[in-house]
């Protein structure tokens, strides 16, 4: 069978940054050598992909949407009431800006759409279900099958956690579902020939009458060559545990912080925490009042290729976040063979099994707090229901969520889509 000719879309795709824009830098490049493909991206990215060895105008195109989207992203920074929250009002203007950069994909490659020059046309990025997409509708009138996702978000707020909800200035997720009444929502739903989804809430979040075009895949996935290394856990001295994440309340490092206090101060367990944002110093005060210095390390801001060198210096991933779409760090942690405790809602929920990790349900933060603080307790003195989960949660990333994998998976939907065959759908999870 011939390698399927794809045109990826990922207007956020960057090897040198993190989140949405590292997540479709590594699907497109994944999905790009298992494939004829040629990517297109937002001129911002154009010298990373460059220094990544691409070559413009042959392995990629670099749209120019900075008319729009310089003056937009002034009112993002606006709007959302700080760096780092707000993260909803920043994906709603996104979504707005969004379509100004499809429109200058299809003056450039319409012509050769219509051509019959790409077996399939896949949207990666973005990866929220509420930006519009006009390429569906143009693509279905050309006879050339439209791929959206893995797209994600649609995660509620535990209602137990409205007063951290509302110190991240997430005003608007109080009306986000409004935005399937946006114009071009449906169309989109309707005229895609299959959307990937990253996670079981967005599965329900999206259109019901769509349901036969949904498939589920999460959206993370693990470079072997930035995750190489192996944990080496010891039998002797404390149980070491990491935190990983930016510091703001819904990541949860003050409740880690408070669950784990004995252990702490009786030097059974000790914390690195990485990461940084506007609860450092809070943190740090305490740590001091406690006593902590000695067991809690706090490593501040660290480069990506660094983290996995702490983390491979630790038995779990301590990560009692309430509200993950992906849960990107669960899977780095694991490719190391470091097992994840985590809060059993949204992405960390859906990534960890019992084989794998540790999940702690749900609940108010005195629920969290205590039910970390007896996972934590048992572990320490049961490290064998640590050792136990280890090879297999590596072994697991290795086999489902490594990029080529993933790749592969996306790749065979297209050949079966180009073919017109009978979709079984069984090479991605269900």
């Amino acid at each position: 069978m011939k390698r399927p000719r794809a045109l990826l879309i990922a207007e956020a795709a960057n090897p040198e940054w993190f989140s949405v824009p590292l997540i479709g830098w590594s699907l497109s490049t994944a999905i790009a050598k298992e494939t004829d493909a040629h990517i297109v991206t937002q001129i911002r990215n154009r010298d990373a992909f460059v220094r990544a060895g691409l070559k413009e105008g042959v392995d990629f195109t670099a749209i120019d949407s900075e008319a729009v989207g310089r003056r937009l992203w002034k009112l993002v920074n606006l709007v959302r009431g700080g760096q780092g929250i707000g993260w909803t009002t920043e994906t709603a203007l996104a979504s707005v800006m969004y379509p100004y950069f499809e429109r200058l994909v299809w003056k450039q490659f319409g012509d050769r759409i219509r051509a019959g020059e790409f077996d399939v046309v896949h949207r990666i990025t973005p990866l929220t279900p509420t930006a519009p997409s006009s390429l569906a509708r143009r693509c279905a009138r050309a006879g050339v099958p439209f791929v959206l996702g893995p797209l994600n978000g649609g995660v509620p707020w535990p209602a137990e956690f409205d007063r951290e909800r509302r110190r991240e200035k997430e005003w608007l997720s109080y009306v986000r579902t409004a935005y399937r009444y946006m114009p071009g929502i449906r169309q989109t739903y309707r005229h895609a020939a299959k959307v990937l989804v990253g996670s079981r809430f967005t599965l329900g979040d999206l259109p019901a009458r769509y349901r036969d075009k949904y498939i589920y895949m999460p959206e993370n996935g693990i470079d072997p060559a930035r995750f190489w290394q192996t944990v080496q856990h010891r039998s002797d001295g404390p149980l070491r545990a990491a935190f990983v994440g930016r510091l703001v309340p819904y990541k949860g490092a003050d409740m880690l912080l408070e669950a784990a206090r004995e252990l702490l101060q009786k030097g059974t367990l000790t914390i690195d925490i990485v990461g940084d944002g506007p609860m450092m110093e809070e943190l740090r005060a305490t740590v001091l009042e406690h006593g902590l210095g000695s067991a809690v390390t706090l490593h501040g801001w660290v480069p990506n290729e660094k983290v996995q060198d702490i983390l491979c210096q630790c038995d779990i991933l301590a990560f009692p976040s309430i509200r993950e779409f992906g849960g990107g760090v669960v899977l780095e942690a694991m490719a190391l063979g470091v097992v994840p405790v985590v809060v059993d809602y949204a992405g960390p929920g859906e990534l960890v099994t019992s084989d794998t990790g540790f999940k702690v349900p749900i609940g108010t933060r005195a629920d969290i707090v205590s039910g970390f603080r007896a996972v934590l307790a048992r572990l320490t003195t049961s490290r064998a229901e640590v050792y136990n989960r280890s090879e297999t949660a590596r072994l697991h990333v290795q086999n489902e969520f490594i990029w080529p994998v993933k790749a592969r998976q996306v790749v065979s939907l297209y050949a079966r889509l180009c073919n017109v065959m009978p979709l079984k759908d069984s090479p991605i999870a269900q």
